[in-house]
């Protein structure tokens, strides 16, 4: 193999890596288990007061844990369920030639 076709495997491994790095249901996932941490932290410290607003229901509690879940879910999902690597390209023909296989003729050569 060429040289060439070596950094062309190579960029694709590459890309289809990056591909999977930046996969939605990481981002998604992610984002709401920080939040989701972060919200039911809230939830457990609240005071008397804060739970006096909201009618006793510690609303920051069940945000943060539905928060947790839905990360989680998401998380899950991209471990079950990964994102498939793309198909390996076919090797295209050389561009100078016909679809007869011969070579095309030049165009800056006049022909008589």
């Amino acid at each position: 193999m060429s040289d060439y076709q070596h950094e062309v495997d190579e960029l694709e491994r590459t890309s289809a890596t990056a591909a999977r790095l930046f996969d939605v249901r990481r981002i998604i996932g992610g984002l709401f288990v920080v939040y989701g941490v972060l919200v039911t932290i809230a939830g457990l410290t609240a005071s008397d007061a804060d739970l006096k607003k909201a009618e006793n229901i510690n609303i920051n509690l069940w945000t943060g844990l539905g928060m947790l879940a839905l990360g989680v879910f998401f998380l899950g999902w991209l471990y079950l369920r990964p994102t498939p690597p793309p198909p390996p390209a076919e090797p295209s023909q050389a561009a100078d030639t016909t679809p007869g296989g011969d070579p095309a003729p030049d165009r800056d050569t006049p022909t008589s």
